[in-house]
């Protein structure tokens, strides 16, 4: 049974950190893509970053480039949002994502991933 269990969300201030971390089992070899969204109230999922299975190279959207870092620890197998400086715009639910056998529609393309973690909010306070 494949499971992506999120943590590490929460409140706090502008300029603080995250880490957000997703617990991955029972994906198979044929995961090629491993990628983070979120959602805030009322708007689109969006994407935040992606990786191929070799963790190279590392897409980030503009809005989080220079301070929100993916990392994966394949010995774990957990994914790792590591989110600095952060904005109230940021205030999202966040969640993991894998892509598994699926056409690729795109790094940043929500169909791509058929694999999806229940989210972690995060609420950035100003």
């Amino acid at each position: 049974q494949v499971q992506l269990v999120e943590s590490g969300g929460g409140s706090v201030q502008a300029g603080g950190s995250l880490r957000l971390s997703c617990a991955e089992s029972g994906l198979s070899t044929s995961c090629y893509r491993r990628a983070w969204f979120r959602q805030a109230p009322g708007n689109k999922r969006e994407w935040v970053t992606a990786t191929n299975k070799w963790g190279i190279p590392t897409e980030y959207a503009a809005s989080v480039k220079g301070r929100f870092t993916m990392s994966r620890n394949n010995t774990e197998n957990t994914l790792y949002l590591e989110m600095n400086t952060l904005k109230p715009e940021d205030t999202a639910i966040y969640y993991c994502a894998a892509a598994c056998g699926t056409p690729y529609s795109g790094f940043d393309a929500p169909e791509t991933y058929n694999y999806w973690g229940q989210g972690t909010q995060v609420t950035v306070s100003s």
